[in-house]
């Protein structure tokens, strides 16, 4: 039974606000980070709850128990595109990690391939093995030391900068503390007749013995990504910070061609101070 208010009149419940008020809010932060690259997590992890806030806030509006139900709807709408976005990034980060993985796993092939031994003739009693013609070989990576520049021979140009020390902000991924973090800078100048599409540019990079080194990404933007096409007499920029283990051997490699199976891969090298 509800109380009585002053002169025996029923006192009339209050009705309560503040879900679809923090629905709202929440949503918000969680779009701001959400279309922040590196940040998605964050911000999907924020639209969620302010899906869940929004729906209960909603739900209490309709049994007359809050007077928020606009912020309420407006809280769902917006933790379901942060959702979305979030979603968005995710798929572009697995993508890029596949096409890292992939022009691994071309290097292998092309190492083992190299590394087979050829068998002079075809055993007891066989017959002898033709000699090969002559053709042109692999050969190993070219190897330049960081701030110098590769030219190919169709007048495309690649520089990698000399490593600067990076301090990655309080949200960063891939780097642990005890990591010693550095950044370059990447230029690809397109001196050829045809656009050049650098999408699939991804550096790999590595300490002096192979082990891998992680790619730093945070809000700062310490890690970019090239996009689309660079025409001819022009030139792009991209940022790229990597994270090496304490027990790395103290010299950063990193493995680049502006695109990927049409030129060959050259390694930049130096030690890191």
């Amino acid at each position: 039974m509800p109380g009585s208010g002053p002169y025996g009149v029923p006192a009339v419940p209050v009705a309560r606000t503040g879900l679809g008020v923090g629905s709202l809010v929440i949503g918000v932060a969680g779009l701001l980070f959400g279309i922040v690259p590196f940040l998605f997590w964050l911000g999907g992890v924020m639209g969620v709850l302010a899906l869940v806030l929004g729906i209960v806030g909603f739900g209490r509006a309709n049994r007359g128990e809050a007077t928020d139900r606009g912020q309420a709807v407006a809280g769902i709408v917006l933790g379901a595109v942060t959702i979305v976005v979030s979603a968005a990034w995710l798929v572009v980060l697995v993508v890029a990690a596949q096409a890292v993985e992939r022009i691994d796993e071309r290097v292998r092939e092309k190492e083992g391939a190299s590394a087979e031994p050829f068998a002079p003739d075809g055993g007891s009693g066989g017959t002898a093995r033709p000699e090969p013609s002559p053709e042109p070989t692999e050969t190993a990576p070219s190897t330049l030391a960081f701030g110098r520049t590769h030219t190919y021979e169709d007048g495309v140009e690649v520089t990698v900068s000399v490593p600067k020390p990076y301090r990655p902000d309080g949200f960063a991924a891939g780097y642990e503390k005890g990591d010693t973090a550095l950044r370059v800078t990447i230029t690809i100048v397109n001196g050829g007749d045809e656009a050049l599409d650098v999408t699939t540019a991804l550096p790999d990079a590595r300490d002096a013995q192979g082990a891998r080194a992680s790619t730093i990404f945070d809000g700062s933007g310490a890690t970019e990504m090239f996009r689309g096409t660079v025409l001819p007499g022009k030139q792009v920029k991209a940022g790229y910070a990597f994270a090496l283990p304490s027990d790395a051997d103290g010299e950063l490699q990193i493995e680049l061609a502006p695109k990927l199976l049409a030129y060959e891969p050259v390694i930049w090298t130096g030690p890191v101070k």
